[in-house]
């Protein structure tokens, strides 16, 4: 059965980009941003309804143009979990190479309490430089695009010395996240944890820490958090996540190989931000990378393939929502930070359909074109993203509630081999 991610930002709504520049900055622009506060439970309330798998946010700062206004998704999270009773909720994710690994730790564990267990989790690297290089400055951890999937003509416009500085700053971006990242896993897992990583030393100094609360601590706490020097010699994260191990967990992949390989190893979910090639072939990686560390999965299985959609009574009609709910973005936001994405400015519709990211035109030749893709990789997850509330709530349902009811089903019969509960 294909598992159906609601993937919500918000998008600031703007009549044109006329009226987003008259606005300016519309991303602080409260009216604004209480549509989104207004409109989501009805969205929310449906998509748990129709049986979505998890509705989502993202971790995104800054955006003072309105894009991708998230910068909290726990609290986003928050909201969802008591307004809704079936359907998980989560972050498709939270960038690790900028946050505090036990924060996120906490926080995620305290919405899969608050939810009872209705969460996922989700990691990316970070490839925005105007936050991330911000917020990971404590790290030494700045934005990376993903050098080793750099095409041909990336590499020769580059010279020796710039593509070792980008490897160089990918490779930092990769160290600080994979540390982080185990932390989260060892704090969900384990009454105690330390750590002697390149950014963390836990407890600090590793020698111990002088506690007044030694004594009941070593009563009451967790056994091993005291030495028998008397000294802090462990933390203890709380609360436990009521999900156990730990609640599913999804990785960002675009063009980094090397990410989906990591996923592998340790049984996270990547997902998939690229056209159907490029998502099957580093689908066949994973299986092969898992094999490697024991761990026996089908082809498809813990996929999760991303996907913008638009449904309307004729295609033209498709495509003007596209123009009209999607286009904007796609130039201005998608376009500038991931140039290998297609822009063609006299014609950017059929740029964009035929990028492979977006699925367009009326029912039937939408499902047909789910139905070829999932042909070639049969995910596990579908994470289905719109441009809400830019995109009316009314119409994001009635599309839902059109691949849930007219789509998904299809799509089951090619999952249904290796159905598996989170």
């Amino acid at each position: 059965m294909v598992k159906v991610i609601l993937q919500l930002y918000p998008m600031l709504r703007a009549e044109s980009e006329a009226e987003r520049e008259a606005l300016r900055p519309i991303g602080r622009n409260s009216d604004r941003f209480q549509e989104f506060v207004r409109d989501l439970p009805a969205l929310a309330k449906k998509a748990d309804e129709l049986g979505v798998y998890a509705i989502t946010s993202v971790e995104h700062h800054f955006h003072s143009e309105g894009y991708e206004v998230g910068p909290a998704p726990t609290v986003l999270a928050a909201l969802l979990a008591g307004i809704t009773k079936n359907v998980r909720v989560g972050a498709l994710g939270y960038t690790m190479s900028a946050n505090n690994p036990i924060r996120i730790a906490e926080e995620t564990a305290l919405i899969d309490q608050y939810s009872q267990g209705r969460s996922v989790v989700g990691f990316s690297r970070g490839y925005q430089a105007r936050w991330t290089d911000i917020l990971g400055q404590h790290y030494g951890a700045g934005a990376t695009q993903s050098p080793d999937g750099f095409s041909q003509s990336q590499i020769d416009a580059r010279s020796d010395e710039q593509l070792k500085a980008e490897f160089d700053k990918d490779r930092r971006n990769r160290d600080v996240f994979e540390e982080n990242v185990q932390i989260v896993v060892d704090a969900w897992t384990k009454d105690t944890i330390t750590a002697d990583g390149i950014n963390w030393k836990v407890p600090y100094p590793i020698t111990g820490i002088a506690t007044p609360m030694k004594d009941v601590t070593s009563r009451l706490g967790a056994p091993g958090e005291i030495g028998d020097d008397g000294l802090q010699q462990a933390i203890s994260v709380v609360p436990s996540t009521v999900q156990k191990p730990h609640p599913p967990v999804f990785i960002a992949s675009n063009t980094s190989k090397a990410t989906v390989e990591y996923a592998a190893t340790r049984g996270f979910r990547p997902t998939h931000f690229s056209k159907i090639t490029q998502a099957a072939s580093f689908a066949e990686a994973y299986v092969d990378e898992a094999k490697k560390v024991g761990l026996d999965v089908a082809y498809g299985e813990k996929q999760a393939l991303v996907r913008w959609i638009q449904i309307a009574e004729t295609n033209e009609k498709a495509r003007e929502q596209v123009m009209k709910y999607d286009e904007e973005i796609y130039r201005n936001l998608y376009w500038p930070l991931t140039p290998k994405m297609p822009l063609d400015k006299d014609d950017p519709v059929t740029a964009m359909v035929n990028g492979g990211l977006f699925n367009v035109g009326t029912l039937e030749e939408v499902k047909a074109e789910f139905i070829a893709q999932w042909k070639q990789l049969p995910a596990e997850y579908c994470v289905l993203i719109y441009h809400f509330p830019h995109m009316p709530g009314d119409l994001v349902a009635e599309q839902l509630e059109l691949f849930m009811t007219e789509i998904k089903p299809e799509l089951d019969k090619l999952t249904a081999a290796y159905e598996n509960d989170d």
